[in-house]
This record gives structure tokens, sequence and C-alpha cells, in this order.
């Protein structure tokens, strides 16, 4: 996986303008006067950001998309994003998802047309580091974060967010694969070096924090959780070589920390966020980065109706 730069970022915004929303950086009022801003991914079509890297590929493909079709590894939000603009093409779409995957998320993917191949978390985890899944091998496979239109597409988001706030001095960005991450500190750090951008990871599966403290790529012990569209069990190497330059490091936050994230937004700012969107939130409410002009990215809203029902009522599902 080669740097993306903020040329191709650029590309990318002016290639999806009008396939994806713009969305909104708006203030989250907060009782210690902290200046948080909230990024709200969540409002995109499929209610996560992956729309913007999947309509990047997606533009790109041509007419060999519709000859072959395309496929994906995903908890659900990727699965959705390809699924959308699958249809929207004419593609024939399959997603790969592991199977404790969210319903919310499946029944959506589904409803736009989407093949489901539910595998054990493991075999996923094997498609995303082979890139490849061999009964698939004649569609064309769109990796969900280390691939550079993916990267390219989801960068727009750190443009906006310059251009919205200039002022801006940390931005939070939840780390699943590290796709977004990586897009949106390319744009940043091109444009406004001394802006500090941290991954955000929850603490049952924070291998970004490993990586950062044994300075290499690194696996560890996954415990899945409501928190399913970020956490995973390594970095992979390629994304290493990429992230270690760019972010400032890892924060890692607990599961009642990133609950009471998502209870909070809607509570104060009526935005509902899955436990990954919400993730960047309650480690700016922790403080974990510091105090300064802070965005969170809000990277998505698909949480299961179930989950939200238990935190709302003050739990951790």
């Amino acid at each position: 996986m080669k740097p993306v730069t903020v040329v191709e970022i650029e590309a990318a915004a002016s290639r999806i303008r009008g396939a994806v929303l713009r969305t909104p950086l708006v203030p989250l009022t907060l009782d210690d006067g902290a200046e948080v801003y909230l990024k709200l991914e969540n409002l995109q079509p499929t209610g996560s950001f992956k729309v913007r890297g999947v309509s990047n590929v997606v533009a790109q493909l041509g007419p060999e998309a519709k000859r072959r079709g395309v496929y994906t590894v995903s908890a659900g939000n990727m699965a959705q994003a390809l699924a959308w603009q699958s249809q929207r093409n004419g593609i024939p779409c399959t997603v790969i998802v592991p199977d404790n995957a969210a319903l919310t998320k499946l029944e959506a993917a589904k409803r736009f047309g989407a093949e489901i191949i539910r595998l054990p978390f493991d075999d996923v985890w094997r498609v995303v580091k082979d890139h490849h899944y061999a009964p698939l091998d004649r569609s064309i496979f769109v990796h969900p974060f280390s691939d550079g239109g993916m990267i390219a597409g989801n960068g727009t988001i750190g443009l906006e967010i310059l251009e919205d706030l200039p002022g801006v001095e940390l931005v939070l960005v939840p780390f699943g694969g590290g796709g977004l991450s990586i897009g949106i500190a390319t744009a940043i750090v091109a444009k406004r070096p001394r802006v500090g951008v941290y991954g955000v990871e929850p603490e049952t599966a924070s291998p970004l924090a490993a990586s950062f403290s044994a300075g290499s790529a690194q696996e560890v012990d996954r415990v899945p959780s409501f928190v399913d569209g970020i956490g995973a069990k390594s970095v992979l190497p390629e994304v290493w070589e990429v992230v270690k330059g760019l972010l400032k490091g890892s924060l890692v936050v607990s599961l009642a920390q990133v609950a009471s994230a998502v209870r909070l937004l809607v509570e104060r700012s009526r935005v509902v966020a899955e436990g990954a969107g919400a993730a960047s939130v309650a480690a700016a409410l922790a403080g974990k980065a510091g105090h300064g002009k802070t965005v969170a990215v809000v990277s998505g809203g698909n949480i299961d109706s179930s989950r939200l029902a238990v935190i709302l009522q003050g739990g951790v599902p």
C-alpha cells in the first residue's frame, strides 16, 4: 500500500462531489466549556463515512465492475456502502461478514441488493490480511481500508474539517483498519502539520496502541463487544508503515466511556452514533488528547435499536 497524497484526496473530492453528503461540523455543548466539534458522518446516505471511499473507488472501476462484480469484507458499514453504490451502478455485489455482525447493518446491505456470506471472525480477518477470498476470485475485491482509492475518499473528511474549522488543534478518529485515520491525517498533515491527529480504539481490541508501544505492527487478543465497527485483531504491516508517521498515537477508551458518549450524543445533540462513531467523542470527553479545539469524527450511526435501548437506560450492551 503506497502512501496517498493530498493531490489524490483533492481529486477524490471532485470525483465524489454530489454522490455523498458534505457533512456538517457542529459544536457539542459541554458543561465544562471544552471546545468539541462533531463531524457527523453518521448522516451519510448509508449511515457511515464508508460511502466516501467506496464512491471514489467505484467511479474509477469502469465497465469491468459490471462484468465481474465486486466484493468486500465488512462488519457492516463497508458492506452497506459498497452495496449502495453497486445498486446505483448496476454492479453485482457480495459482502463477507463476521458471524456476529450487527443485524441492522446486514439488513441494510441486503436491501441494497448485496449477497451476504457469513464466516467466523478469524476467517473474515484472513480475507482482510490476504486481500482475497478464493471462491470469489473472479470478482473485484475492494479492500475496506488498505486501498488507495478508499483512503483518498476518506481523506476528503480532513479537507472539510480544515475548511470549516481553520483553528482546529486536535482531530480524533475511530481506528479500525486504519483507512479512515490515514486519509484524514494525510489531508490535515499536508495542509496544517501542527494539528494533532489521533486514532481511538476500544479497550477490548487496541492493536494500534500496542503497535505504538512496541514500535512495530502488533496483534492482540480481541474481545468482541458492541463497539463492532472498530477494534481489530491487528494492525496490518502495510498500514503500520504509513500510519506510524501520520498519527500522534492511539487513545484507548473503555466500553463504559463509549456507552456514556452514545447516550450523551442522543441527549445533548440528538445525534445517534454507533459504538465506533462515539469512541472519538468518548476520548474527547475524557480529555485523553488534551483540551484544545477538538474535532471528534462520528464515523457512523448504524447501531441496533436493542443496543441503543440498553445504553439509553444507563447500561453497557
